[in-house]
Order: structure tokens, then C-alpha cells, then sequence
């Protein structure tokens, strides 16, 4: 038999040790979670201790507000992104062009609102400064907490499209603040009552069931604080990205979430 010539030689064991190194290239890389600061990365984080265990090495990042997760998902500095509701996502998605789309649920994050001042929404005197979040859906989450407590009252289905525009009527005529999520616990401080998120408000160590008012876990409510992870277009079918949300939406990240956080924040599965 002819032997082969040296240089083909050559060439088909690089192909060779291609083809064995590529799973292993791909089995070694770290799967980039995002995440706003607070309790949603403690979960994520014991997601990535159980997805080792499965062969999938995963890294927890932490952002400081709600902007940043979303535009480094779309840039691919992250792979997958998990902290927001899909109104939310939405929203971003139709302001900023991002090739974004939402995955499974992960958590229910019922807000309240909050006061370091007053035991009762009816306590809160004529005048007062409220505060709730600026951006626009969860600003309009926010609204419809504070109609609920009979403080204001907005323009009939406004709902998630709802804005400080929308309110038709301020008995007390309070003074409605809009104010970076992140920064909603400090400035109970300064004003009446605060819409306050779950993770911000657990940081805070804010109670949800000492608040003024809370969301419920009802049917029609549900959609507007369950959070849902999120993947660039092109990326949503990964093998990767599913494999952890599997391991996350397992019954011991369940039993983490219930003894971790007392209801506070609740599994969406």
C-alpha cells in the first residue's frame, strides 16, 4: 500500500486532535449568568454549585441596576440574563432594539409598599412625597400598588401602560417620585411610602408582610413579578443555556428558595 504523503499526514492529525479537543473545549466553557444585586443571585449562585456537579461550570454576575444585565446580554458579554418580568423585558426590547427573547420562569417577586413612618396607607398625610421606580413598567406596577391602597386612582385599564399621566385623581395630593429601583429602600428616608421590589427590599431588610400593601399571588397578578430568564435571539436554543435552567427549575433549588426566603420570594414552578 502507497503511503500517504508527510504533509497529509500532518494535516489529518491535526484534524484528529481537533475533533478530541472540541468537546472538551466546549464542556470547559463558563456558562455568564447575569443578575441585579440582592437575593436572585444567591439563587442563581446555588444553581451553578448543582450544575458543576452536572459538568456545567457556571458564573453568577452581579449588576448594579436593572439597565445593564439586558445590554450586556445583547453584546454577548453574558449568555443569559435572569431578573426581570417579561413586561419589563418587553419593554426594553421595544425601546432599544435588543435581539432578546424570554425563556422559562424562574421566581415570583411579589412588591409592596413600604413606609418607615406609618402603620397604615391611610396614616400617610395630605402633601406627601411617594416614591416608585423610573422605569416605565414597573413604574406602572408601582401605580397600580398605590391605587390599591386607595391612595390615587388611575385612568380605568391603564395597567401595565400606566404612568403619572394616568392618575385622575390625588386626594391627598401627594407628590409621586420616580426613583432608580436600586435606591427606592434608602429614600424611605425622605418620603411617606415606597413601592419596594422584592430583592431591594430583602437587602433592605423590609419585611413584605409589614408593608403597607402587597401584590398578591393571584391569577391576574402573577404575570407582573414573575421573573423569567432571558436569551439573545440566536442563543435561545443553546445546549448550555438549557441545561441550566433544567438544574435551576429542579425540586432542591425549590427547597433552597422556600427555606432561604419564607415566602418572600416564591418558586415559579
Amino acid at each position: 500500500m502507497k503511503s500517504l504523503p508527510r504533509f497529509l499526514v500532518i494535516a489529518l492529525s491535526g484534524l484528529t486532535l481537533l475533533a478530541h479537543a472540541t468537546p472538551s473545549a466546549a464542556a470547559d466553557k463558563v456558562l455568564k449568568v447575569g443578575v441585579s444585586a440582592g437575593p436572585y443571585g444567591d439563587i442563581l449562585r446555588e444553581a451553578a454549585r448543582l450544575s458543576e456537579k452536572e459538568g456545567l461550570k457556571a458564573e453568577i454576575i452581579e449588576f448594579s441596576d436593572w439597565n445593564q444585565p439586558n445590554a450586556a446580554l445583547q453584546s454577548g458579554d453574558i449568555d443569559l440574563n435572569n431578573f426581570q418580568h417579561r413586561f419589563y423585558l418587553a419593554n426594553q426590547i421595544k425601546a432599544r432594539g435588543y435581539k432578546l427573547v424570554p425563556l422559562d420562569e424562574s421566581i415570583l417577586v411579589p412588591a409592596g409598599i413600604h413606609s418607615k413612618k406609618y402603620a397604615k396607607a391611610s396614616d400617610i398625610p395630605d402633601g406627601s412625597k411617594i416614591a416608585i421606580p423610573n422605569d416605565p413598567t414597573n413604574a406602572a406596577r408601582a401605580l397600580l400598588l398605590f391605587e390599591k391602597a386607595s391612595l390615587l386612582r388611575l385612568k380605568p385599564n391603564a395597567g401595565l401602560s400606566a404612568s403619572t399621566l394616568d392618575v385622575v385623581e390625588n386626594p391627598k395630593k401627594l407628590q409621586i417620585l420616580e426613583i432608580d429601583a436600586a435606591q427606592l429602600p434608602r429614600s424611605l428616608d425622605d418620603v411617606a411610602a415606597a413601592f419596594v421590589s422584592s430583592n431591594y427590599a430583602y437587602l433592605a431588610g423590609l419585611d413584605l408582610n409589614k408593608a403597607l400593601v402587597a401584590e398578591t399571588t393571584d391569577a391576574q397578578a402573577k404575570p407582573y413579578f414573575t421573573l423569567v430568564f432571558a436569551a439573545r435571539e440566536d442563543r435561545k436554543d443553546d445546549a448550555q443555556i438549557q441545561q441550566f435552567i433544567g438544574i435551576y427549575r429542579s425540586q432542591p433549588v425549590k427547597d433552597f428558595i422556600g427555606k432561604k426566603f419564607n415566602g418572600s420570594i416564591l418558586a415559579a414552578w
